[in-house]
Order: structure tokens, then sequence, then C-alpha cells
């Protein structure tokens, strides 16, 4: 193996940057040479290669985004496109390529992997719905963005004795909003893990005014319901004086957190070091403080879980 290349694929996540330039560095570290490709999988498909070297990752880990840039690609999902970017690696002579995505970029990564072109994936995802990691990279930043949001609509809601409903993402999984409505002391949370029940969501509330509280705060999953419509059916059933905000893709920008530097770091170098040892149709992930390694296969049938007795603590807490 002498030329590795890394992309970054699907929606961005902060770390992303921490990650590519662990990469580049690790590998020119090991004295091979290494290429980013540009805008995903679209990139790989028109040959966007770029050399790249110590100076090409300088002063990124601090940044968020990705400075590959990134795109979903609909023409990978064909058999042309594939071949399309089987042919670009073989042209520029790569011999193993690292994806830094979601569960869609592992995808394509096994695709390219399935026909002989050594890969390896890197957990890229504010969602942090990827099996076979308990942290993706961009998740803690995305918590932390959407606490220090809720922390502040807060303190609008206490000085207007206001009920304040808040969408965050995370699609179809609900790490965010339990993570955020844990550390917010929100009086609900609203996960796709659980379900949405409005009368248990309602009786809160009012309980929370029985007790003199005249301010409640409700975290929902976007992938479970949509904040409107509970802030309407609220404000319908109780009357209060009840808001909305959509935190949306405010979530998905910002400086990485310490935390998302360091294991994306260490994921990126521990990618690199893998794909040279000749390791390849596999993911690294972090569990129980350690880097692991998955193949795509387990990965896939492996469903992602949520810790649920965060749920019912937060639960316990917020009466």
């Amino acid at each position: 193996m002498k030329k590795i290349a890394v992309l970054t694929s699907g929606g961005d996540a902060p770390g992303m940057n921490t990650a590519i330039r662990a990469v580049v560095r690790r590998v020119l570290f090991k004295g091979l040479e290494v290429y980013g490709v540009q805008n995903g999988m679209k990139g790989l498909i028109r040959g966007d290669f770029i050399p790249m070297d110590l100076g090409s990752v300088g002063d990124i880990i601090h940044r968020g985004g990705t400075m590959l840039q990134s795109t979903r690609c609909e023409e990978f999902k064909t058999a042309e496109g594939q071949q399309q970017a089987l042919n670009q690696l073989n042209e520029n002579s790569i011999d193993g390529l690292i994806i830094i995505g979601g569960d869609g970029s592992f995808k394509a990564a096994k695709i390219l992997n399935d026909h002989g072109l050594p890969t390896i994936g890197i957990p890229g995802t504010i969602d942090n719905d990827i099996a076979g990691t308990e942290y993706s990279i961009g998740f803690d930043t995305a918590v932390n963005t959407a606490v220090e949001a809720i922390d502040k609509i807060r303190d609008t809601a206490v000085s207007h004795e206001r009920t304040y409903v808040i969408e965050v993402m995370g699609r179809d999984a609900g790490d965010i909003a339990l993570w955020a409505g844990m550390c917010t002391g929100a009086e609900s949370i609203i996960i796709p893990e659980v379900g949405y029940d409005p009368t248990d969501v309602i009786e809160r509330v009012k309980q929370g005014e029985l007790r003199g509280k005249m301010h409640s705060i409700i975290v929902v999953a976007e992938g479970v319901g949509k904040g409107i419509e509970i802030g309407e059916l609220i404000k319908k059933e109780t009357g209060y004086d009840t808001k909305v905000s959509i935190l949306g893709h405010l979530q998905r920008g910002g400086a990485p957190s310490a935390f998302d530097r360091m294991i994306s770091s260490q994921m990126g170098a521990k990618a690199a070091d893998l794909l040279i040892e000749g390791k390849n149709g596999v993911m690294v992930g972090f569990k129980n403080g350690k880097l692991i390694y998955t193949s795509f296969e387990e990965a896939a049938e492996e469903k992602h879980s949520i810790d649920l007795s965060i749920y019912h603590l937060a639960r316990s807490l917020s009466i």
C-alpha cells in the first residue's frame, strides 16, 4: 500500500476536520502518500483528488464542518456510478480509502470494499445513530450546542412564565434530545425510542403549575414529532403561553468540543493504522473508553440503541 485517500460524506459534523488531520498526518508519519477527495462520493465519481501534505491540514483541528466538503450523491447508488468511482480510484493508483460519515456513507464504503478497494469507515454524525460505537464524531459538540441554547431559552421561559417546546435534531435517534433534556432539567423529553404520549406531557406541565412552577421546558427529537404541533396541542389543552423553538442546523456547526477533538484524532489515526496493517471492511468505534473496530456487516446488523436508564432518571428528577 502506497497511496491512501480520505473523504467525508453525508452531513457535516464538528470534528470531521480533526479526523481528516489525524488521517493525513498519521499516513505521512508512516511514510505513505495521502490524497483528499473533495465533495464526498460525488467527487469520488468525478476524480476530484488532491495531494495532501502536513500544511494541507494545518490550523483545522478547531474548525467545524469539513475542509473537503461533503455532498449526498444519488449517482453512487447506481452500478454505473459505483464503477465510475472504482475507475477513478484505479486511475489515480489509490490503494486504500478512509470514509468519514454516517450509515449511508458506510453502505458506500462496504460496496467499494466488496469490489476490492480496501476501505475503512470512521463514524461522523451528530445523530450518534451508528451501531458499533458509543460515540460518533460531532455528537458531543451538538449536545453542548443544544444545551447552551436551551439554557438561554429557559431564561426567557422563567422571565415570562412560558412553556417552551424545543425541537432538536437526531433524525430517527433520540440521543441529542435525551442528553440535552437531561442536562437542562427538561420537564419532558420526547424521543422515538419511547414514543410520544400527549396526555403524559400535558399532565407533567400541569403538575408543575400545581407546585408553583410557572414555566416548563419540553425537548422533542425531530424523529418522533413536530415541535410546532406539540406546542399547539399544549396551548390548546392548557391555555398556557407556549412557544416553540426549532434549533435546526445550528447544532451541526461550530468548533468541535475537546471530547470530539480527542476521539476524532484517535479514530483518524486508528483508521490509518488499520488500513496500512492490511485490515479493511471495518469501521472504527469507541466503546468502554477504548478504540475498537467492527466489520461493516456486523455494524449493519447491530441496531443502534439508546440508554433508557438516562431517560427514566430524567423523568424521576423532573417531577
